[in-house]
């Protein structure tokens, strides 16, 4: 299942990429043809302009506002994901019991497992796909912000703080911020299966790639990515704190009683 997810999802991002990569140096505009362009680049790249114009020319001030806008956009999304993330967290003792109870690795017990497993996810209207989908739709969203700075020159060449949207941040502050908000976003979703080792690699492995593709990619993306993350840090908050908070209490007194 999660081969068939991560298969999936590279699909399609390579699909996406290749989509647009053969038009990087082209600038976009309203004349641009093709459905990426038409649909994803040159809306991206009209929103920041005429962001910034109301924004008093700020093409950095507008990036963050058409963030924030997108992030609500694909808010539903994002809840469900969290949800999902709960749902799948409260089925985690089932599950452990579903994988001791057919420990088997024939090919029988295992298709014996993947049904007992798929049977509990429709009983408890668990939906594991679901925390794929916003990952999927933020695929095209990032790639085509990326195309909307490099292709529009007044976006590009604009400054911003200490940085230029078009390029590199030159002390690589925001690509480090991007990858701490990263870890700590993480580490909200994933609070409570800090003991599977697959969530504990993704917990680090995820803020080390995003930092690595910050480094070398426009400062912009970065900006797009910390304020995305924020965004996502008070939402998972607000959707899970109660959780949290039980949790941190129940370690409390467990250490008490020690």
């Amino acid at each position: 299942m999660k081969k068939r997810i991560l298969l999936l999802i590279g699909v399609v991002s390579v699909i996406l990429f290749l989509s647009g990569c053969t038009e990087i140096n082209k600038p976009i505009n309203a004349e641009s043809t093709g459905f990426w362009n038409e649909y994803i680049v040159y809306p991206l790249s009209w929103l920041i302009v005429e962001g910034a114009e109301i924004l008093g020319g700020s093409f950095g001030l507008s990036l963050i506002v058409v963030t924030i806008l997108i992030r609500l956009a694909i808010l539903p999304l994002m809840i469900k994901q969290t949800r999902s993330s709960k749902a799948m967290q409260a089925l985690q003792p089932e599950m452990k019991a579903l994988r001791e109870k057919y420990s088997s690795k024939d090919q029988k017990t295992q298709q014996k497992l993947q049904q007992e497993t798929m049977a509990l996810f429709q009983k408890h209207g668990v939906n594991p796909m679901a925390g794929c989908f916003p990952l999927i739709v933020q695929m095209p969203i990032l790639i085509g912000f990326y195309h909307a700075i490099s292709r529009t020159r007044e976006i590009a060449d604009h400054s911003f703080l200490w940085f230029d949207l078009g390029d590199k941040d030159p002390f690589y502050i925001l690509p480090i911020i991007a990858g701490i908000t990263t870890f700590i976003q993480q580490k909200l979703m994933m609070a409570g299966q800090e003991h599977n080792p697959q969530m504990a690699m993704m917990l680090w492995m995820m803020p080390i790639m995003i930092v690595i593709f910050a480094f070398n990619f426009p400062a912009a993306l970065s900006l797009y990515w910390v304020v995305g993350n924020i965004f996502m840090i008070v939402q998972t908050y607000f959707i899970k704190g109660p959780d949290l908070k039980k949790a941190q209490e129940s370690g409390k007194a467990g250490g008490a009683k020690k």
